[in-house]
């Protein structure tokens, strides 16, 4: 379609842009009553004109708007009064191509030592990936993918991966792919009606190279041809990031405003090692504001609300204490900031990583639900994130947080608060389990459809306890594995 490529407009109708893209969200917005879309989105030249003055932007918009109108971006109409107004066919998009246009001209240009990628082709690139798959759903196999989701839950795809890597690899897996469902960001909703968070979440697999944390994050995620491995993770919204320096990531990261992505960062311990980094990463992690001021000039201030799935490689000393095996001074960013799984190299595990990349090399991995995964991940994820092609099929769903996940996970923190008196294990360790608990009821998408909410369930409820229990267990040192 017209708006899957660059607009390449000129500096002077950049703030321009700003100000359009701001109008058609608020039209977007208005034009959405209870999650239903109710009208086409409209943009009244007036209005354009008053705010632009408002905001002291003293360029023409008629530029811009011509080149907006060839696109078929825009459709000029005539309003009441007979006042000059303009149709939105895809509002989401238009509003996205302007931001692009906005980031790319306000990039910082690095110095030739540095080179920064050309961000919003990179998006662009992706936008174009998560269509054509979105399409291929749509037009080829709908019934199909919601017939599959109506038995699939979080119980069918933890069997599947079990008998892909068995069990003691395969809940790195398993969480990876729940956080592929949590990037949708849907909010979860409290019994009092409120809005009291969302779904996504950043994954950090920490320990030793060679314990299987690249293939859960990024090989599963994206796929693998070479090993033979299909991607099981949403198209066009995991941005690989091997190689990117922390410095050329603050630079791009100004491209991703209002949009959200994963991003995979194979050794997240390097970026850690830059100077004056660590403060930056720490406010991209908690998504909030950031600034990066520098000699070349500054990048932002902008506001990343992506995520993260990283391997943040480290040397332990064993596997019985969470914490004394920890010798990296980063290490309390990550645990504070992310759902963080600690991966010892155990006897255990070497045989199991060892006996997995056998079957993997021998080509005795059958990865046969791979296509359908990607095809229902990905038709959740245009639901929920309100995308144009589903807009008027589909109604977006929060979560629904109730007390019966609380009072579960409350029983394992007071059974390992009777046990010490001093704690090891952070409160946020819980909220990080209800989200989780959010991410699999979204695998049971299409289980109860004609439903106003998506329910946590009592299979959700025990997956989320047991993730719980584990971690806790992990962070005060016991010994033991719950039972999976």
């Amino acid at each position: 379609m017209a708006a899957s490529a660059g607009l390449e407009i000129v500096a002077a109708d950049v703030p321009v842009a700003r100000v359009l893209a701001i109008l058609v969200a608020d039209a977007d917005r208005r034009r959405t009553v209870r999650g239903y879309s109710t009208q086409p989105a409209r943009v009244r030249l007036s209005d354009l004109r008053t705010r632009l003055l408002r905001d002291r932007v003293f360029g023409d918009p008629g530029r811009l708007i011509g080149r907006l109108k060839r696109r078929g971006l825009l459709a000029e109409i005539v309003a009441g009064g007979g006042e000059k107004a303009y149709e939105v066919p895809f509002p989401d998009e238009l509003r996205q191509l302007l931001l692009d246009e906005v980031a790319r001209a306000e990039t910082v240009e690095p110095g030739p030592v540095t080179p920064v990628p050309d961000e919003p082709a990179e998006i662009r690139a992706m936008d174009g990936e998560f269509l054509d798959h979105l399409r291929e759903v749509l037009h080829y196999r709908l019934e199909e993918t919601i017939e599959f989701g109506r038995t699939f839950d979080v119980e069918e795809l933890a069997k599947y991966l079990k008998g892909l890597f068995g069990e003691a690899l395969y809940f790195d897996s398993l969480i990876s792919l729940l956080q592929q469902y949590a990037l949708a960001d849907v909010p979860l909703l409290a019994p009092t009606g409120r809005t009291t968070g969302a779904t996504g979440f950043h994954l950090a697999l920490f320990g030793p190279p060679g314990t299987g944390k690249t293939f859960s994050i990024d090989d599963l995620v994206r796929g693998n041809p070479r090993s033979g491995v299909p991607p099981h993770g949403l198209p066009g919204r995991n941005r690989y990031c091997g190689g990117i320096t922390p410095v050329q990531f603050l630079r791009v990261g100004a491209a991703y405003t209002g949009r959200t992505f994963n991003f995979i960062v194979p050794e997240f311990n390097d970026w850690f090692k830059y100077r004056g980094m660590v403060e930056p990463l720490k406010l991209v992690m908690e998504q909030r504001e950031v600034k990066w001021e520098t000699t070349l000039g500054t990048v932002g201030p902008y506001t990343f609300r992506s995520f993260f799935s990283v391997n943040y490689n480290v040397r332990t000393a064993g596997a019985d204490d969470y914490w004394t095996t920890i010798g990296d001074p980063n290490f309390a960013a990550l645990e504070d900031r992310m759902l963080l799984r600690f991966h010892p190299m155990t006897r255990e595990r070497f045989r199991a990583v060892e006996a997995s990349a056998e079957r993997l090399e021998l080509g005795e991995l059958e990865f046969e639900l791979a296509g359908r995964i990607r095809d229902h991940l990905t038709l959740v994820h245009a639901i929920e994130t309100g995308h144009p092609l589903l807009a008027s099929r589909f109604r977006r769903r929060s979560v629904r947080l109730e007390r019966p996940l609380y009072d579960a996970l409350r029983e394992v923190s007071e059974k390992a608060l009777k046990a010490t008196r001093f704690p090891k294990f952070s409160p946020r360790l819980k909220s990080r389990a209800v989200r989780l608990a959010a991410a699999a009821a979204l695998v049971a998408y299409f289980r109860d459809p004609d439903e106003p909410t998506v329910a946590i369930g009592s299979m959700e409820t025990e997956f989320s306890r047991r993730f719980y229990e584990e971690e806790v267990r992990a962070r005060e040192g016991r010994r033991g594995a719950i039972a999976r």
